[in-house]
């Protein structure tokens, strides 16, 4: 079965980056055709959609965060990564990773949050 888990600060100064990763078990980040995802849920509201990096290394990302986010991986770790920089207190958020199979994501790491305070 496949299993993620994030993993990074708990806390972020205003203006610095956030920086978390998640760590894949059960299956590799490199297998055709999964994708994989972060996805963030602010306090009170709903999912939103930050980016994904397909099994052959492509990136994506939310336009209205494309210029701050960046997402990478470590293939000997089995591990993908999300930066996002110039954080402010409305970043405040549980992160997710998650795994996407066609339109579907099917696996989700159990989030963790990052509160963004100086």
């Amino acid at each position: 079965q496949v299993q993620l888990q994030e993993s990074g600060p708990g806390l972020v100064k205003p203006s610095q980056t956030l920086s978390l990763t998640c760590t894949v078990s059960g299956g590799s980040i490199t297998t055709s055709y999964y994708a994989w995802s972060w996805i963030r849920q602010p306090p009170g509201k709903g999912l939103e959609w930050m980016g994904v990096i397909v099994y052959d290394g492509s990136t994506y990302y939310s336009p209205s965060l494309k210029s701050r986010t960046s997402i990478s991986r470590d293939t000997s770790k089995n591990q993908f990564s999300l930066q996002l920089s110039s954080v402010a207190p409305e970043d405040t958020a549980v992160y997710y990773c998650a795994r996407r199979q066609a339109m579907c994501m099917d696996y989700w790491g159990k989030g963790t949050l990052v509160t963004v305070s100086s």
